[in-house]
């Protein structure tokens, strides 16, 4: 019903956790560690001081799933949700839905199984393709199982890292401008997505930045209303960007 309700505490052992310090190194909890709302807010802060041409194009990217929770917590429609997230961004840029780089994800996987369906009888581990978009899952499989069934995993990218490609790589050009001359933030509904954002598979060791410089959860985003005194409700609505 869309009501604020206390949950009850609950207990698990660091083994349940795949996003404790017994999965990822320490090094990669320092970098997720620096990604919250907090570090958004001060990465707007310093870029709004900087000088015009040391200045980042800021361009956020709001996952459907974070939109749905965000219309049921405020008792909102999709669309509407959308439009408000849009104008309560606005101290960006930029702010893009990733439903288009989900599609482009999924579109990709097909092709992907399609590949290995063709080459299983010369390959013994094209089949079966084990897809998962969920970083957690990822990071398990890969530190508990290693080669056994790394091999089966798809290599499609994420609709997150299919978005942050988009937003360095094909708006960047749009836009003319490098890479690292853009500061990229994603909404998501996991806090395992700092995680992938954080993998070294997704640096651009050219231009020395990340396809997803931030993340910040759903939850994350209501902090940010908590802080600015507002309800979403309140938020005036604004025409959604497109890339």
């Amino acid at each position: 019903d869309g009501e604020a309700q206390k949950l009850e505490k609950a207990k698990i052992t660091l083994n349940d956790c795949l996003a404790c310090s017994g999965c990822i190194t320490s090094a990669e909890s320092v970098l997720v560690s620096q990604q919250s709302h907090e570090e958004f807010c001060k990465v707007l802060a310093l870029n709004k001081a900087a000088a015009a041409h040391e200045q980042k194009l800021v361009v956020v990217s709001v996952s459907p799933q974070s939109r749905a929770s965000l219309a049921v917590r405020c008792k909102l429609g999709l669309q509407d949700t959308a439009q408000r997230l849009t104008r309560f961004f606005k101290s960006v840029h930029y702010v893009f839905d990733t439903t288009f780089s989900r599609n482009f994800s999924l579109l990709e996987s097909q092709q992907e199984f399609v590949r290995r369906f063709q080459r299983q009888a010369d390959d013994k581990k094209a089949l079966p393709m084990l897809a998962s978009a969920c970083p957690g899952w990822i990071c398990y499989a890969e530190k508990t199982h290693g080669s056994f069934i790394i091999p089966h995993i798809s290599t499609t990218k994420s609709p997150q890292q299919v978005m942050g490609s988009l937003v360095k790589g094909y708006f960047a050009e749009q836009q003319h401008l490098p890479p690292d001359r853009i500061y990229h933030v994603t909404v998501m509904p996991c806090y395992d997505k700092k995680l992938e954002a954080s993998r070294p598979d997704f640096f651009n060791q050219e231009y020395q930045t990340r396809d997803v410089d931030c993340v910040i959860t759903t939850g994350e985003v209501l902090k940010l209303l908590e802080q600015e005194g507002v309800a979403l409700s309140e938020v005036e609505p604004a025409p959604l960007d497109t890339m």
